[in-house]
């Protein structure tokens, strides 16, 4: 009896409709909506996901488990994801693929240059262009068989994963924090109006990111969008 050694690799096969089955998504990501819709994505695509929303869970969980693919957000609250994915990069044996991820587009090149096989700019919400982005750097054989029709799909969360943010975010302004916590809120703040749209809310971010003195309006338009219950809370 012989056993091919891709079929070990890879336990589960990838089908037409699900091509991450048998992958396994290591995701460190600080925003609950951006981390709830590569969830869905993934749910979409078969592959398994795991969230962690820092450098340090990041690390927690790569000291538990192998995933076979790692997105990671170039901006966390202890730190930045370049760092890690820089020592990913370095690691032997290295983890088959790693992407990363930002709601700032300037940040490619950076990220391109710590060894990552792919930067992914926020909002993502399409199916194929996350499939793809993966498949790019899977050997041949952890790809589904035959032709594979690209899902037209975008995914979009529920609104708690939005008010889940909206409320951090409005924490991390009303408090007295120092410098690198306010930059780390108005970069958040950037990264979620991208991630839904919301040019408003990207506007006032990037003015806060240029003028620290405005970080007050940007404050105001975050609380002037949290539902009522939330506000409540």
């Amino acid at each position: 009896m012989t056993d091919r050694i891709d079929d070990i690799l890879v336990p589960y096969r990838p089908t037409a409709d699900r091509p991450l089955l048998g992958q396994t998504v290591l995701l460190a990501e600080d925003s609950r909506y951006a981390g709830e819709t590569m969830r869905l994505i993934c749910l979409r695509s078969g592959a398994r996901i795991r969230r962690a929303d820092s450098l340090r869970a990041a690390a927690r969980h790569l000291t538990n488990y192998r995933p076979s693919v790692v997105v990671i957000d170039a901006g966390l609250p202890d730190g930045s994801g370049l760092d890690l994915l820089s020592q990913l990069a370095a690691a032997s044996p290295r983890i088959p693929v790693l992407l990363a991820i930002s709601g700032d587009p300037d940040l490619r090149d950076a990220a391109l240059a710590t060894g990552a096989d792919g930067f992914l700019a926020k909002p993502i919400a399409s199916v194929a262009a996350f499939q793809s982005a993966i498949l790019a750097h899977l050997p041949a054989g952890a790809h589904p068989a035959g032709p594979r029709a690209l899902s037209q799909e975008d995914v979009h969360p529920d609104d708690a994963a939005l008010a889940d943010d909206l409320t951090l975010l409005g924490n991390l302004l009303d408090g007295p924090g120092d410098d690198a916590t306010r930059d780390y809120a108005v970069r958040f703040a950037l990264g979620l109006a991208r991630s839904i749209g919301d040019t408003a809310l990207e506007r006032a971010a990037m003015a806060a990111l240029d003028d620290p003195a405005l970080t007050g309006r940007l404050k105001h338009a975050v609380l002037s969008r949290l539902p009522v219950r939330a506000m409540a809370v």
